[in-house]
């Protein structure tokens, strides 16, 4: 383990995110952001980082991965996402397939990304709960932010495709809606029994925090007939709909701003390899915030690296996104969807210290991180003399 985990960053060009940027010192102690200004005295005891006018900005987040559960390079014995054994699967746990050494952790932490939300697959209708972690960590349950995050659901050709050729149900759009409101109905039923007469249903006690609007619903969609059924679904049992990927969001922005209901775009850096993806843009991004909606943008890692993020990001403002809500779209934004913006998503004093300094602007793709640090711990480092960095050891 480091010797100090208090830091004081100096000389530096400071975007907080939800505030103006400003030129000062940001202060770190004991893993949290303990002072931030201007004018901000360096405290005893604090290792001094010169910034020499380098950008920091909060650990950025990407709300949509199967980073751990889908490993690079390692064929069919590193994957874990998708148990297509079974149409509904509401109770299985992402969290317990992650493997936090698979070396996607290491290429988030030296590109910013300090948070993820770990998804299981889209094979199914109902696919499995969701996780929030940190990036960096030995064990999967210490780097656990919020646990459970969502439940993810998936609509569209792949339950179709999946099903279909098992010969089973759901092989149609409609196959999959229904097993989507059967297993509504019958939490629903569950639910309602007094405790004493529920007996043991993982699947509903999964699908009645979703009911009780204790997680959010993360509805896989592509198109604009399954989005609309994404709605419909929603309005029918009164729950937290998040879109996932909705590819063609953009055609309907009004209808989904005008409910409130957040979009997690992407991935975006992809070749149009299906059908649903047709339509996709990397000018959805700038439209849909532009109207109103919350937007996150996603890698879906590992469809695309996650150290692409940030990349996603400076292609929408290309393409015409505001630069800050772009940066909005990777840090407070995924924070609130996930329900962690109390601790990450914003440099703010008390928040965790997930603290990134760029060479400049990260939304310039010629700038990199020079440093990384997660809950205080400084993770990654980059030596410009050597041209390499270096992610610190996990154990």
């Amino acid at each position: 383990m480091e010797a100090s985990r208090n830091y004081a960053i100096t000389n530096a060009h400071i975007v907080p995110v939800t505030a103006e940027p400003f030129d000062g010192t940001l202060v770190i102690t004991e893993g949290t952001i303990a002072a931030m200004g201007p004018d901000v005295q360096v405290p005893e005891a604090h290792e001094v980082i010169d910034a020499d006018g380098g950008w920091v900005l909060p650990g950025l987040i990407d709300a949509h991965v199967h980073l751990g559960v889908h490993e690079q390079g390692e064929g069919w014995a590193g994957a874990d996402f998708n148990e297509s054994t079974d149409p509904v699967t509401a109770a299985a746990r992402a969290l317990d397939a992650i493997n936090p050494t698979e070396l996607g952790f290491d290429d988030a932490v030296s590109s910013g990304v300090t948070t993820v939300n770990v998804n299981p697959g889209s094979a199914n209708p109902i696919g499995g709960l969701t996780v929030a972690i940190k990036t960096f960590g030995a064990v999967v349950d210490d780097m656990v932010l919020r646990s459970p995050s969502g439940l993810k659901a998936a609509l569209g050709e792949n339950p179709k495709r999946v099903y279909g050729d098992q010969k089973k149900t759901p092989s149609t759009r409609l196959g999959v809606a229904l097993t989507v409101r059967k297993a509504f109905s019958e939490a629903r039923e569950w639910a309602a029994k007094p405790a004493e007469e529920r007996g043991t249903d993982l699947v509903s006690e999964a699908l009645a925090k979703v009911l009780n609007r204790e997680i959010p619903w993360r509805q896989h969609c592509h198109r604009t007939d399954d989005i609309a059924t994404a709605i419909r679904i929603a309005d029918e049992f009164g729950y937290e709909l998040v879109l996932d990927h909705g590819t063609e969001a953009y055609k309907l922005a009004d209808r989904i701003a005008e409910r409130g209901i957040p979009v997690l775009y992407g991935p975006m850096m992809v070749s149009r390899s299906k059908v649903e993806v047709r339509e996709r843009s990397p000018r959805a991004p700038g439209l849909l915030a532009n109207a109103g909606v919350k937007v996150s943008i996603i890698t879906d890692h590992p469809v695309v690296p996650i150290d692409f993020l940030i990349h996603q990001a400076a292609l929408a403002v290309r393409e015409g996104m505001d630069p800050q809500q772009a940066l909005r779209a990777v840090t407070i934004h995924p924070a609130e969807v996930l329900g962690v913006s109390d601790r990450v998503g914003s440099l703010e004093p008390n928040k965790d210290a997930d603290v990134v300094l760029w060479s400049g602007d990260p939304l310039d793709t010629r700038n990199r991180p020079l440093a990384t640090w997660v809950s205080g711990r400084q993770v990654y480092t980059y030596d410009a003399a050597a041209g390499e960095g270096t992610v610190a050891a996990r154990w």
